[in-house]
């Protein structure tokens, strides 16, 4: 008789195994042969329920892949809906990659990139990226050309756009932390003209607007699936991730989210995303047991963790469905299937 997964007795079992490996959740990550040689037992034992209501969104059947290895600090991906593939950062080798859904090719795709960093797809289709070489968010047309979005704010120089997403009224939203001129490695040095904020696009004007400065050094970002709340990680001083209220183009009520502390450490975020079910998916660095993912209810509670050989950067939701969760990590990409699907375009 075939293995139903979805039985009363499958799920019953899988509950009892997340209990768990709950845990085990404070231990590093398991060895296991990350070139997909050797296969992992169902369920996977680096996907973590660390409460009962993130059984739903942890597959039975649906294992960490590691895609490519390679990279010296991968960052931004993105999904494409039109060409079905992802497209990422290698920030310090100058270059985006990209992943095709077809057969899992991975191959450069532009180099030089202007040491892009965060990437992401308007409503058009049309990819947008952070460069740290121009100090610039640059927008690639679907003839070939390259539009320039912004690289200035009163007449200066951003510091480096880090990570940039998209609204429906056509807004392109963007962090300006330092990291791409503090040095050779991922840009080149320059003076720092402005402080660390939040900036808003114009979709039809262009005028750029800064929104925030509230923040020590504003990274990834997302909204909720309603675009009611912004959600941003500090990765300067204090290390957590901030919410606003948002109301039209305005940003109010400022509280933490979460401190991202968890087995008793420290950690802190990088990129995030939605679900549609409005859980925060944030890319994790903190040490072994800790790096990955860490899935945080609306509440800010940590409910889950996928536990990973390297720090996370930044990661999406992409495939046909939106259910596939692709993770930059340091010097390879990963993916998992999970049971839900990004809240936004990507």
């Amino acid at each position: 008789m075939a293995f139903d997964p979805s039985s009363p007795l499958a799920r019953r079992a899988f509950l009892s195994i997340s209990g768990m490996t709950a845990g085990l959740a404070a231990a590093q990550t398991l060895p296991r042969d990350w070139t997909n040689r050797e296969p992992v037992r169902y369920p996977d034992p680096d996907i973590v329920a660390l409460d009962k209501s993130f059984a739903k969104y942890q597959l039975f059947n649906a294992v960490i892949y590691r895609h490519y290895t390679g990279t010296r600090w991968a960052e931004g991906p993105a999904w494409c809906a039109q060409g079905q593939y992802l497209v990422f950062s290698d920030i310090p080798n100058n270059r985006q990659l990209r992943l095709t859904e077809e057969d899992g090719h991975v191959s450069t795709f532009r180099s030089p990139s202007g040491y892009s960093n965060g990437n992401t797809f308007d409503f058009e289709g049309r990819q947008l990226s952070c460069e740290h070489l121009g100090r610039r968010v640059v927008r690639y047309e679907h003839d070939g050309s390259l539009t320039v979005i912004a690289d200035k704010f009163n007449g200066k120089p951003f510091n480096s756009p880090n990570d940039v997403v998209v609204h429906p009224d056509g807004g392109i939203w963007f962090t300006d932390p330092p990291y791409g001129i503090g040095g050779s490695y991922e840009g080149f040095p320059a003076k720092q003209e402005l402080k660390e904020a939040v900036y808003r696009v114009d979709g039809k004007s262009g005028r750029v607007e800064m929104m925030t400065d509230a923040l020590d050094k504003p990274n990834g970002l997302c909204f909720s699936p309603d675009y009611q709340r912004l959600y941003v990680v500090d990765t300067g001083t204090p290390h957590d991730i901030q919410v606003f209220a948002l109301s039209g183009n305005k940003l109010s009520a400022q509280r933490r989210f979460t401190d991202m502390k968890l087995h008793g450490i420290s950690g802190g975020s990088d990129g995030i995303r939605a679900d549609v079910d409005g859980n925060i998916w944030a890319g994790a660095n903190g040490g072994p047991g800790y790096d990955g993912v860490h899935v945080l209810n609306p509440a800010g509670q940590c409910i889950g963790q996928i536990r990973l050989p390297e720090i996370c950067a930044n990661l999406c939701f992409g495939g046909p469905k939106r259910n596939r969760l692709y993770m930059a990590a340091s010097q390879s990409l990963y993916s998992v299937f999970v049971g839900t699907r990004g809240a936004h375009v990507t």
